[in-house]
């Protein structure tokens, strides 16, 4: 028996507006659409929730780039916004329009 990581869900309160910041930001095409969840790809899907985020995310993705400027500008003109400065030349926490965390990452 093995058991491994299928994908990766995020809960969102707008379906629609989340699914075009994501898709945008990965350059990935929506592959599903249900009435409440929308796959990007394999790997990763979208599901609306009713409750709002209050709290830190206890899960996060970290999104690796070549091209750290190019990567948190489009970032930026999608919505999302960054939570504090580049760590370690490495890395900067960001939130996507509703408030959820990721990493930008230099490769």
């Amino acid at each position: 028996m093995s058991i491994r990581v299928g994908g990766v869900v995020i809960d969102v309160n707008d379906l629609d507006g989340l699914a075009a910041f994501w898709s945008r930001l990965l350059e990935r095409d929506i592959t599903r659409r249900e009435d409440d969840w929308i796959s990007l790809g394999p790997d990763l899907a979208l599901q609306r929730v009713s409750e709002p985020k209050t709290a830190k995310n206890r899960v996060h993705l970290d999104l690796v780039t070549d091209d750290f400027a190019a990567a948190v500008a489009r970032a930026t003109v999608l919505g999302a916004t960054p939570v504090g400065e580049m760590h370690e030349d490495l890395w900067q926490v960001w939130r996507d329009p509703e408030g959820n965390e990721f990493c930008v990452c230099v490769s």
